[in-house]
């Protein structure tokens, strides 16, 4: 009975192909995705790559997808009112875009036709409407935390800030003399600031779903 060798590099699939493109996309930025660089990196011919994906825009979806699909969605399966499970949410959201803030800019292109950003986006509207929130208004909620919760991956606050206090001459800002401070203390600032205005949008969004409940 004859056998098969076993390849000596694993067969090329999908799930290679975006693994890698992810290291590529964190390491260097969007523009470094290349087909030439994707196959270098896994040791393939170029075309090959076509046999999973037709263009450099599907891979980057493949890439946003695989981080949408790290998002946690169990607050949504209704053991949490609306307020906590948007809470437990937007932090599990946030904590999967920290860590591949590269590829934010594909995931604000919005869902598109990818799988784990539909069941997302289903997961958040569901949980609003069954809470109680007209549709419509759930439709706006659910885009309002995406808002929210990419901004706040894009870059940081406080990294924006140089170790330097020569740089904020009090003359000129006369309110920034602690500004040189900040990179140093970029977790607790921009954690605290998101969490600052996390706190604020649902604390105005219960003031809202209040008077929903009042003319329902």
């Amino acid at each position: 009975m004859w056998r098969m060798a076993r390849p000596r590099k694993p067969l090329l699939s999908r799930d290679l192909i975006v693994e890698a493109a992810g290291a590529l996309v964190d390491a260097e930025g969007l523009e470094a995705v290349s087909t030439r660089r994707l196959a270098a990196a896994l040791g393939v011919s170029g075309p090959s790559l076509y046999n999973h994906f037709r263009t450099k825009d599907e891979i980057l979806d493949a890439v946003a997808d695989a981080v949408s699909a790290r998002v946690d969605l169990s607050m949504f399966d209704g053991g949490l009112d609306w307020r906590a499970a948007l809470h437990a949410w937007a932090h599990s959201y946030r904590d999967a875009l920290a860590d591949h803030p590269n590829i934010v800019p594909v995931l604000a292109r919005g869902p598109g036709r990818r799988p784990a950003g539909l069941r997302l986006a289903d997961a958040v509207f569901g949980a609003m409407t069954a809470a109680g929130w007209p549709p419509a208004q759930a439709t706006r909620i659910g885009a309002l935390m995406r808002y929210f919760i990419l901004g706040s991956a894009v870059g940081s606050f406080a990294r924006g800030f140089v170790d330097d206090r020569a740089a904020y001459d009090p003359a000129d800002y006369p309110h920034l003399g602690q500004a040189h401070l900040l990179a140093e203390r970029q977790r607790e600032v921009d954690e605290g600031a998101f969490e600052t205005g996390l706190a604020a949008l649902l604390d105005g969004l219960a003031l809202q779903y209040e008077a929903v409940q009042e003319t329902a």
